[in-house]
This record gives C-alpha cells, sequence and structure tokens, in this order.
C-alpha cells in the first residue's frame, strides 16, 4: 500500500521493448536502496523491482498495465514521481493509494495563482469513476483533494513544494496522467449500485 506521499523524483534512462512488454530502466535517489521483487509506485503504477544496477533499477510493464497507464507515452528522459511501499511502522500522510491505476486524465488547463498552481483534468467518465468536492484523487501517484468536482473532470490545488518536488512542474495542457480514484468511493459506488 501507498499513501500518494512522493519520496524522489526518477528520470527513464532506457525502453526496450520485449514481445509485448516493455522494460523501463529508472534511474534515481532510492534506486540503490531498492531489492529485487519490491513493489515500488512509479506515477502512481505499482511495478515490481526485477533488476537493481547501481543508481538504476528496472520494472517491466504487460500489455494490461500499458491500456490502462500512462506508461506507454513515457520517454527517454521523462521524470517519474517514485513512492516506496508504506511501513508497518510508517506514518500516513497522504490517503490511501494502491497502486493499481483505474485510468487516465488529460490536463485541459493550467492557472498560476500568484505563489499556487490550479490544474484542471478531463477523463472519460463511462467506466463509471468519479470525484467528489474535497475528496481524495491520486494524480501521477501524489495524493491531492480535489478542489472542484463535474462529471468528467476536477481540478487540484498545487503548493510550491508539491509542484518542485513531482513531475506536476512538466505537465501542459494536454499531458496525459495517471489516475486512482479513492477506495472508500470505489467501494460504496459498487455496494449502492448493487442494491439498485
Amino acid at each position: 500500500m501507498f499513501t500518494g506521499i512522493i519520496e524522489k523524483l526518477g528520470i527513464v534512462t532506457a525502453i526496450e521493448k520485449e514481445h509485448s512488454n516493455y522494460h523501463f530502466f529508472i534511474q534515481s535517489p532510492l534506486s540503490h536502496e531498492l531489492k529485487i521483487d519490491q513493489s515500488v509506485a512509479h506515477n502512481g503504477v505499482c511495478l515490481t523491482v526485477v533488476e537493481v544496477k547501481n543508481n538504476v533499477h528496472k520494472v517491466t510493464a504487460i500489455d494490461e498495465t500499458l491500456q490502462k497507464t500512462n506508461l506507454g507515452n513515457w520517454k527517454i528522459g521523462d521524470l517519474l514521481n517514485i513512492e516506496r511501499c508504506l511501513p508497518a511502522n510508517g506514518r500516513f500522510d497522504g490517503h490511501i493509494v494502491q497502486g493499481h491505476v483505474d485510468q487516465t486524465a488529460i490536463c485541459k488547463k493550467i492557472e498560476n495563482q500568484n505563489g499556487s498552481w490550479k490544474y484542471y483534468f478531463e477523463y472519460d467518465s463511462s467506466s463509471g469513476n468519479l470525484t467528489v468536492k474535497k475528496g481524495s484523487i491520486c494524480i501521477n501517484g501524489v495524493s491531492l483533494t480535489v478542489v472542484d468536482s463535474e462529471n468528467n473532470g476536477f481540478s487540484v490545488a498545487i503548493i510550491p513544494y508539491t509542484y518542485e518536488h513531482t513531475n506536476f512542474k512538466t505537465f501542459e495542457i494536454g499531458t496525459v496522467v495517471n489516475l486512482e480514484f479513492d477506495i472508500l468511493g470505489k467501494y460504496i459506488q459498487k455496494l449502492m449500485l448493487q442494491r439498485l
């Protein structure tokens, strides 16, 4: 389990395709501490470390992961938000994040608010995913609070610390991001649908 509190930024140094799988090589300040078989969130996607060499680690994405996330868009030089699993005695500073991305969204608008930033995202709501005002949302692995909520979109406010220490600073209009909706909201929604 993760909390959506990003530890470090990593950079994609190489990409290898093998059949329908993609192998990503990531350089980060945490790479040398990682172990093979360890689960690590990369832009909110839980991936298993399969190789560690010096300050670079390797993860593999299968077709299912590529279809539901933005991993297929990754390029050499891209910055990734990195978070290791929450230790049993760790602080729970964000919200419950599983590292299981529900779908992607597109950045539609960015407002510089003189000391903070407001980002607007649009997603396909046909799968039933939803946000609520002041609820939790995970964007590229970052635990955030929803500001405005609509049927197929929402906004979040970003403070300077988050802007500097995550890949939000690289976002542009049209950037595709990973979304993980609040797990509690998903359970409640499923229970309500079953009662109809």
